[in-house]
């Protein structure tokens, strides 16, 4: 409190005080003191919780000079320890796994690996899901360690680059359409089936068809007719017996007379049936089979 005080001075007169003195109060006083010492004190106290809240979270978060938990900025780019979890969209240009470890994409409904272009386009798609592997691109190809083509699929064809293509169904192999092979073989000690169930099959070659059966026996078996053709050569049949069971026979002639012997005609439209032997040709004797 501060008294201000009027005085006039004259030469040697006594000074007299004015009866009615004015007081002035200067600063913050009852409970507005209060109000500002309390906001203070609030102030004071949210500034240590906001403190204290950032402490806590760099310590759970694990900020460091190098990054973030397990995630540390390195000159080559992110370095992620342990297993994470990708709530959005993931954009990067290389992911790969620790040497000593393998690379692990998990997720409860499916994993998309997407490639695009400069204008945002998916130019290539895999689509790993839980009933499916879906791959969306141009062209698919598998390599091998060496970068050699083993496996090729696009629009117009698939190539398998291997050196041996093995099918092991027990069903086989089933083509709806031509198939183009230089060789086709089983494994060792099974037999090998080619099966038109309800259409024909038919083998062509421009060099020739080689059919070999080293250790068994070759059946060829047909509801209608097997045509053998060959368009600039002959039909050979090499092999010790040579058996046509179900020829048909001609007239018979008489007992003993051809000691069991015939010979196998010819019928205009390709027929063969048998007829007896005899010193001349008997197939005009038995030309009615050909009717």
């Amino acid at each position: 409190m501060v008294r201000e005080q009027y005085t006039t001075a004259t030469g040697g007169a006594p000074v007299e005080r004015p009866e009615n003195q004015s007081v002035y109060k200067i600063g913050v006083y009852g409970w507005r003191k209060r109000c500002l010492y309390l906001l203070v004190l609030l102030l004071l106290v949210l500034l240590l919780v906001n403190l204290a809240l950032a402490v806590w979270i760099l310590r759970v978060m694990w900020f460091s000079p190098a990054g973030m938990g397990h995630l540390h900025v390195t000159s080559d780019g992110l370095r992620l320890e342990g297993e994470s979890e990708f709530l959005f969209p993931l954009y990067a240009k290389e992911i790969r796994s620790r040497v000593d470890s393998s690379l692990l994409l998990q997720s409860t409904q499916n994993v998309t690996v997407s490639a695009r272009d400069a204008d945002g386009e998916v130019t290539g798609r895999l689509k790993v899901g839980p009933r499916m592997v879906e791959v969306q691109s141009p062209q698919f190809q598998i390599n091998s360690k060496d970068g050699r083509p083993l496996f090729t699929a696009d629009e117009k064809d698939v190539v398998v680059g291997t050196d041996k293509l093995r099918v092991t169904g027990p069903e086989g192999a089933l083509f709806e359409h031509s198939v183009e092979t230089p060789l086709v073989r089983p494994d060792p000690l099974q037999d090998l089936r080619l099966e038109s169930p309800t259409r024909s099959l038919s083998m062509d070659a421009p060099k020739g068809i080689h059919i070999k059966a080293q250790a068994g026996e070759m059946e060829a078996v047909s509801q209608m007719d097997i045509v053998l053709c060959s368009s600039d050569g002959a039909l050979v049949l090499d092999a010790e017996t040579v058996r046509l069971p179900t020829l048909a026979q001609g007239t018979p002639g008489p007992a003993g007379s051809s000691q069991g012997l015939y010979e196998i005609c010819v019928c205009p439209d390709g027929k063969l049936y048998l007829s007896v032997a005899g010193v001349g040709t008997t197939c005009h004797e038995s030309s009615h089979v050909c009717l």
